[in-house]
């Protein structure tokens, strides 16, 4: 499978799913959608997404299938510039772990921590 990319969908564990909601609307200014689960096991907040357009969408989750915290996979979200919301992200309740440093051709990142324990990353071209 050569025409998609290797990424369809991802999922953030979260704890308390309005806090991190409001989290991530804050700091990167999407307004987040609910979505039902027809199991009914979980409560899910969607990222906004045009799903024909390049990269993957994804919602946080509530589930008891999964747990939030560092160290499992690494969601980068594209942002303008990585400066501006890194200085959301500490106003939103989250923590800067390592402020906007160069990755050379692919532009810039900054990593950061979320109200519920997992680490993610911005990613911009300048």
């Amino acid at each position: 499978m050569t025409d998609t990319n290797a990424v369809g969908w991802f999922d953030i564990y979260v704890a308390d799913l309005k806090r991190a909601g409001t989290f991530y609307e804050a700091v990167l200014g999407y307004k987040l959608q609910t979505i039902e689960d027809p199991t009914g096991e979980t409560q899910m907040l969607a990222f906004p997404a045009e799903m024909s357009a390049y990269g993957a969408s994804g919602a946080l989750v509530k589930s008891p299938h999964g747990h939030p915290g560092a160290g499992g996979t690494m969601v980068y979200f594209s942002v303008e510039d990585c400066s501006t919301q890194e200085v959301l992200v500490s106003k939103a309740g989250g923590m800067v772990l390592r402020p906007k440093f160069s990755i050379g051709a692919f532009g810039w990142v900054t990593l950061c921590l979320d109200t519920e324990g997992n680490q993610f990353g911005l990613n911009s071209r300048h």
